[in-house]
């Protein structure tokens, strides 16, 4: 290890032991959760004619808006009679780029009890801490040929199996790169798979959106990798940031310079549409930095170390912190 391998595993070692993370270590064990699974994908590749149809009922009446979704935007069949149904499945069936993407998903994925294991106790989780907070009756894994990765309704999770392929994949890689830029290959990695799941849930429905300054839209999506963090106490900070170990290494590295270019530029209390995507939007990297460097989303990452910072040094519950204004969290925050 090098002496500056070194220095960064010694600040975060300090980070760690400085503030009580274990609060999130709880014993989520005995709490009930009432989700249900569906493996819509292999239904509508794999199932004879029959089942196909019973199904396709059923989906319809209970779990229309997912099933809408599915058949409608990304399948572009649409609601049409019975027989034209049941020939655009085929037709999709058919196709020999479908067929080779089907294969590589069930290569990939050849068990998703496991999955649906990790998602279930991140769930327990999240309710342990919110007993009362909004949870999702279904989950519902698809092949959504690269139109989502994971979407939610008011009730369901849509998760898109081939988003999580892994950006080395051949099908990844032959992907438009004017569509799909190297950056959002490399980021169609496994290890977020729950990840996304639980952050795609608690964006969704634990918080309002922002609006105004960046810094209110920087704590918002500090508090729903926070929540993320609740729901897997157990994952790297950097899983759930969505970066890579260098990349979350490298903004723990640079945090007080991130902070004070934000300082100097007069950012935090800025309302422009252009300086919130630029600081929270994905990227490459993330714009308006001298020389480019670092990870994008850096005004994720500084908004999920001012809650965490927060968190740390006050001994509130998470239900009590996701009802604080963004002020709180900022006037509270020290590097």
């Amino acid at each position: 290890m090098t002496l500056r391998n070194s220095f960064i595993a010694i600040i975060v070692l300090i980070i760690i032991i400085s503030c009580s993370h274990n609060r999130l270590e709880v014993d989520a064990s005995n709490i009930k959760v009432n989700i249900a699974y569906t493996d819509m994908d292999d239904m509508i590749f794999n199932s004879d004619s029959i089942i196909l149809m019973e199904k396709h009922y059923k989906f319809k009446s209970e779990i229309k808006d997912i099933y809408d979704y599915q058949v409608g935007y990304c399948l572009r069949i649409g609601d049409v009679d019975d027989t034209s149904f049941y020939n655009s499945i085929d037709k999709y069936r058919s196709d020999s780029g479908i067929q080779q993407l089907e294969l590589d998903i069930r290569s990939h994925f050849l068990d998703l009890s496991n999955r649906e294991e990790i998602i279930e106790n991140g769930f327990r989780h999240l309710k342990y801490h919110f007993p009362n907070g909004k949870q999702p009756t279904d989950i519902i894994f698809l092949n959504s040929l690269f139109r989502s990765g994971v979407w939610c309704t008011e009730n369901e999770i849509g998760v898109g199996l081939e988003w999580f392929l892994g950006g080395s994949n051949r099908i990844i890689q032959e992907l438009d790169p004017q569509t799909f830029f190297t950056w959002m290959k490399e980021g169609m990695n496994d290890r977020y798979f729950e990840r996304d799941v639980i952050a795609g849930w608690v964006e969704t429905h634990y918080l309002d959106p922002a609006e105004g300054r960046l810094a209110e839209h920087m704590i918002r999506w500090g508090k729903v990798l926070y929540l993320t963090q609740a729901a897997y106490p157990s994952f790297s900070p950097s899983v759930i940031l969505r970066y890579s170990e260098e990349d979350y290494q490298w903004a723990l590295e640079n945090e007080f310079n991130y902070w004070k270019y934000l300082v100097d530029e007069k950012l935090l209390f800025k309302v422009d549409e252009q300086t919130t995507n630029n600081m929270v939007g994905e990227g490459p990297f993330t714009p308006g930095l001298p020389g480019q460097e670092g990870p994008d989303r850096l005004g994720q990452f500084l908004g999920y170390r001012m809650v965490y910072n927060y968190m740390c040094n006050n001994e509130i519950t998470v239900e009590e912190m996701l009802k604080l204004s963004y002020n709180d969290i900022l006037q509270a925050f020290k590097i």
